[in-house]
Formats: structure tokens, sequence, C-alpha cells
């Protein structure tokens, strides 16, 4: 015995899965097999207490759960159970019908005892009873859960967006991995595929309560009838019987669809995922003594009204007054070492004040929050990360992580980009428009919103999809809203590199150069220079748009020059020097031929008295703001004719002239004549004069 239970047990252990696999598909074509085979009265009884167990599961089940997803597969149950109750009113009518005229019991004990225990074998009492229940279940529960499942999906459909950037931002903060991040992305998924699951399937309740009154109906006037006509019973023996049997036939199965019912209602009512509705239930309503007091008194003065029922009125009094005395005596449990100790005063701030000061932001209005939604093809966080990777590509280091966050102070559509928590960058994009972008010349009117470009500041129309073909067709740029705001993030985190380059972003560098050729990094980083000058080297190139892409060449030109100057800003001309081909070909690509603006002798030598010796007079007021001016000027005509916008100045004054034209031509490049490879040849284009 002891081994054929143990190799019974084996066997389970080994087709556990696939038996558990097969339960589903098989219990489904059992239903229906119910439907279509005679089943006979003890096996109805079987069926009918199986349903009623299944049902009480299920409640009891709802009842002690905790969050709505521990009871995930809650949807299906519905479908299975109200199929289960549906193919037993299909038996149970078949045997009605064909065996009701030899007694009550025709239909099996289960159903004779609803139809007299119950109801006290009245079927008039039975028909008004089932009434009511069909009220309760149709009209109160199954109408309040099915409206509440409506509303709880499309909200949680609604709050997916600011879930999922919630756990983002979590994530990109550092407080969460990438694994808890995914874990949270999943429970939010499953959640919102769990209300709308709930949201369909609150309806085969309502059709289940909807078919006990179409099955009742049909039981009774079938049964009268065939009672009256085939078996040649009175009418009243027909009533008494088949009308009996209809009625208690229908309140075996109202009655388990009345327990599913409820546990619907209480899954989608669920608030809060600390404890279950019982608890919940006793944990808010019975806290507050004020409340079981004020009860008590009421309940009192209803008591000792003449006529009225005083010992029940009394007595739930005298219970809440009890119940009130011990709330308010109770002693409140204190755990020591969970208390903070009381600070004094208004209490002292600490550090965990402080939040951090985000590197990158990018925040968004209400509207645009369905960018970043994935379940509504929100494709903005793709994009970002396709940002990054080309500032990275380009650039040569890796920026900082984008904090995508909402924020409601901003217009619906308006989006804002930050750096270090300051505002570097604004603008507005429309979900589901194109932007359509002028390069320049084009004169067809389009039909829009006249805009201009974020990143550029180029002339636009913010269009419909209708007008996106026509557009193209006549030149425009065309660009949907994510693309708009990407390339806006794109554009400023190249403007902006050298303040993305901090300590946490070059001590990264230095890190992954040591992976390529540690040998390299270690001789001069941190030995011949600091982190902090190697930084401010990099920051300088990049503040000159100047990609540090080759941080060998970098590298290398730092240990040459190194052991004769120690300043961050010699250095970074030593490397502009030895990065001049590199320079070059950003600048102008693979021409040899190099078009650029020069600057008159006489101001030239002006320049370099004022500018190229610390010693020297200062530069005059004038002739710098005329030299911005007309460098501004020299260079937008550049880009118009197509011309790459290069100002050619001697190396002694070159760092000056570049942070002089700078704010007014953020464009205009600026070479020294050391800077130019052999390989290439300068032709002189504009020139810049002094005072005309």
């Amino acid at each position: 015995m002891n081994a054929q239970l143990k190799s019974l047990q084996n066997w389970w252990s080994s087709n556990a899965a696939v038996v558990q696999g097969a339960g589903a598909p098989m219990l489904v074509v059992a239903i229906l097999a119910m439907m279509v085979l005679p089943l006979p009265p003890v096996i109805l009884d079987v069926f009918f207490t199986i349903n009623i167990a299944v049902a009480l599961m299920v409640m009891m089940v709802a009842a002690y759960m905790i969050r709505p997803l521990d009871f995930a597969a809650f949807p299906s149950v519905l479908l299975l159970t109200t199929l289960m109750r549906l193919s037993l009113n299909v038996a149970s009518t078949r045997v009605v019908l064909l065996e009701g005229h030899t007694g009550p019991g025709a239909a099996g004990a289960v159903i004779e005892a609803f139809g007299h225990f119950l109801i006290g074998g009245n079927f008039a009492v039975g028909l008004i009873v089932f009434a009511i229940l069909v009220v309760i279940n149709f009209v109160v529960v199954t109408k309040g859960s099915e409206r509440i499942a409506e509303v709880s999906a499309r909200f949680t459909l609604d709050a997916m967006p600011g879930k999922q950037m919630a756990v983002d931002a979590d994530l990109n903060a550092g407080l969460i991995n990438e694994n808890e991040a995914k874990r949270r992305r999943a429970e939010i998924g499953e959640e919102a595929d769990f209300f709308g699951s709930m949201d369909g399937a609150s309806k085969f309740v309502r059709g289940d309560a909807i078919a006990g009154i179409l099955i009742l109906l049909i039981n009774i006037f079938g049964g009268f009838a065939i009672g009256i006509l085939q078996h040649d019973l009175t009418a009243t023996q027909a009533a008494n019987t088949y009308i009996l049997l209809a009625v208690g036939d229908a309140l075996v199965a109202q009655i388990p669809g009345l327990l599913i019912s409820v546990a619907a209602a209480m899954v989608v009512s669920r608030v809060g995922k600390d404890n279950d509705i019982g608890k919940q239930i006793i944990g808010q309503m019975f806290v507050s003594p004020r409340v079981l007091g004020i009860t008590a008194a009421i309940m009192f003065i209803l008591g000792v009204i003449p006529n009225m029922p005083h010992f029940v009125f009394l007595s739930i009094s005298a219970v809440l007054t009890y119940g009130a005395w011990m709330l308010a005596h109770k002693p409140v449990p204190v755990d020591p070492q969970t208390v903070a100790p009381v600070p004094a005063g208004d209490g002292e701030a600490s550090w965990d004040d402080l939040q951090p000061v985000d590197q990158l932001g990018l925040e968004l209005g209400y509207r645009l929050i369905a960018l970043v939604d994935k379940t509504r093809q929100g494709d903005l966080l793709n994009r970002i990360k396709g940002v990054r990777r080309k500032f990275a590509q380009e650039v040569g280091f890796l920026p900082p992580a984008v904090h995508v966050r909402d924020n409601l102070e901003l217009k619906p559509s308006g989006y804002r980009i930050t750096l270090r928590g300051v505002i570097v960058g604004e603008g507005e994009a429309f979900p589901g428009m194109y932007l359509a972008i002028n390069p320049g010349g084009i004169t067809t009117p389009l039909i829009g919103t006249a805009t201009t470009d974020p990143a550029f500041g180029l002339p636009a129309h913010w269009i419909d999809e209708r007008q996106k073909e026509a557009a193209q067709m006549a030149g425009f740029t065309v660009v949907d809203s994510e693309t708009v705001m990407a390339t806006h993030l794109s554009h400023l985190m190249q403007v902006q590199a050298s303040k993305l380059l901090s300590r946490t972003e070059t001590q990264q560098l230095v890190e992954h150069v040591a992976r390529l050729a540690p040998k390299l990094i270690e001789e001069v980083v941190p030995k011949m220079v600091s982190v902090a000058v190697f930084q401010k080297v990099l920051q300088l190139l990049l503040d000159e748009s100047v990609h540090i892409r080759d941080i060998r060449t970098i590298i290398e030109s730092i240990a040459e020059h190194a052991t004769s100057t120690a300043d961050p800003v010699e250095l970074a001309k030593r490397v502009r020097i030895a990065l001049s081909p590199a320079i070059v070909q950003q600048i102008y690509g693979p021409t040899r031929e190099l078009n650029v603006i020069a600057i008159d002798p006489s101001l030239e030598r002006l320049l370099v008295q004022a500018l190229g010796n610390s010693a020297g007079p200062a530069l005059d007021p004038g002739v710098a703001d005329m030299l911005t001016r007309t460098a501004a000027e020299t260079a937008l005509k550049q880009e118009e004719i197509g011309v790459p916008a290069c100002l050619l100045v001697p190396d002694q004054i070159r760092g000056a002239i570049s942070r002089l034209v700078r704010r007014v031509a953020p464009r205009l490049q600026v070479l020294a004549h050391s800077e130019i490879p052999e390989t290439h040849t300068i032709r002189i284009g504009p020139i810049l004069r002094g005072a005309t």
C-alpha cells in the first residue's frame, strides 16, 4: 500500500504541471457537456453543491485578498462560474421538464430542499423571494460593481503614464535597480489589464442575472404546458409541481450568483494595499469612541419611545456604550524601537530634507504624458535614449540620464528642459500633429498654427496629418511631436556639453579609457595632471564645440605638455593644435580648401596689442562692439550662401576673440593660424574691417 501511494506521489510530482495546465480546458469541456448530456438527479445534487461551495470560496478569497492583483484570475473565474451555473440551469431544466410530473423530488434533493425549506413549499412566495434576489443582484450589486469597474479601468489607464514616469524617475535617481523597475512596470501593466478585464467581466454577472429570469419564465410556462398537455395534470397540480421546481431551481442558481456578484463588487471596490477588507472595515469604523458613543445615545433615545421594542434597542445601545468606553480607555501600544525621539519645538531640519537637483531634466505638461506611455504608442523615452546614445557617439562622453517628470504648472502642451535645476529651453508640442519647418525660401502657404522651431528658431507651422504630404512635397521638413522635443533636447545638450561634463562624468570617462588603454591613462591622470585639471581642459574644448571623441590624442597631447605647464587654458590650446585635423573636418567636412573670414591687418594689429598682451592697453568698448556686430553679420551671410562661418586669427588672440564673439555669433568658429593643417589651403573670403 505504501509503495502504491509513493508511486502515485511520484507520478503526481512529475505530471502535476501537465495536469494543472489541462485543468481549465477539461473544466470547460465538462461544463459544456452538462448542457448536452442528461444528468441524473444525484449528479445534479453534487454539482449544485459544488457550485455553492465554489461561490463561497470565491467570496472568501475576495474578502481576504490584500491587493486586486492577488486575485488576478478573477475575471476568468467569473466566466467559468457563470458558465457552470448556466449549464446547471440547462441540465436541471431538462430534468424538471422530463420528470417533473413524478413529484417535487424529480430534480434532486437540493432543488427540492430549496423549494420546500426556504420558501415553505409556496411557489408564490418563491417567486417573490426570487424577484427580490434578482433586484438585489441585478439593480444594486451588479450595477454598482459594473460602474466601479468601468471608472477604475479608465482611471487606471489614465494613471499609467504618471506611474511609469515615477518608476523611471526612481530608477534614474538610483532609488531602485533595473530589476525592481521591471517588476514595478510589469505590475502597473498587470493592474491596468486586470481592471480592463473586470470592466468586461462584470457583464458576465449582469448577463447571468438576466438569463436566470428568462430561464425561470421558460421553466414556468414550459412546465405548466407540459404538465397539462402531456401528463393530464390539473392546473393546480401543474403549478404546485412544475412552478415549485422551477422556483427552487432558480433559487439554487441565484444564491451562488449573488455571492459571486458580491465578490466582484468587493474586488473592484477595494481601496488600499495594507489589509484585507475585514480588517479595513473594523480598523476604520470601530476606532472612534465618539462615533460609537453618539450611535449608542441615538439608539437609547429610540429605545425609550413608547411602543418601540425597548429590549432590542436598549441592548444594542448598551453594547455600543460599552464599546465606546473600552475604546476611550484603551492604552495605545508604543514600540520604543520604532518611535523616533520627539523633536524640540517644531522639529529641526535635517539633511534628509534636501532633494538633489536633476542634472538634466525634462518636464512635461499633462497632455504630453501620453508621449511617454508605451501602451499608447508613446515613443519619447526611446527617442531620449537615442539622443543620449548619439550624443555619446558624437561628442565623446556619456551624458547624465534625463529625468522625465510631469509638471502641472506648465501649459497642457508645454515642456521645459532644465540643466541643474535651471531652465535652458522651453517649447510646446501637440501630440498627433506635425511641425512643418521652413528650411528657408519656401513661400507655399500652409493651413496650421504659425510658430518657430524651438531648437533652431526657424519659421514653422503646426499642421495635422492631412497636410503632412503636401508640406513634404513643398519642401518643408515635417517631424512629429516626439522628434521636435528630442531634437530640441539634443541641440541643447550639444550647446551645454561643457556643463554636462561634471566630475562624475569625467571620472567615468577616465575609467572607460582605463579599460581601453590602461597604461596611457595611468601615466597622465592623476600622475601628471589631476582629474580637476583634466576636466577643465575637456570643458574648455567643449565650450567651443570641439568634440572629445579622440580621447587618446587629447591625453597624449596633455602628457607631452604637462611637464611645462599645468594651466588648463594653455593645455587646451595645445590640445586644439593636436586635434586641428578633426576640428577642421568637423567645420568644413572633407574639402581641402578652406574659405575663411579674415580681419583687416590694421584692426588685427590693434587687437593683438589689446588682447595678446596682458600688460598692453585695454580694448576699446566701441571697437569690441563693432567687431562683434560685424562678425555676427558676416557669419550670417556666410551661412545663407551655404559656406561655414569660420574666422581666422593669430594664435595669441584666438581664445580672447572666441570668447568675445561667442555670445552674439555662437555658430561662428574661430581658428588660429597654427590650427590649419598642412594638408589644407585657405582662401580669404569676407574681411572684418575697422570703423568706416
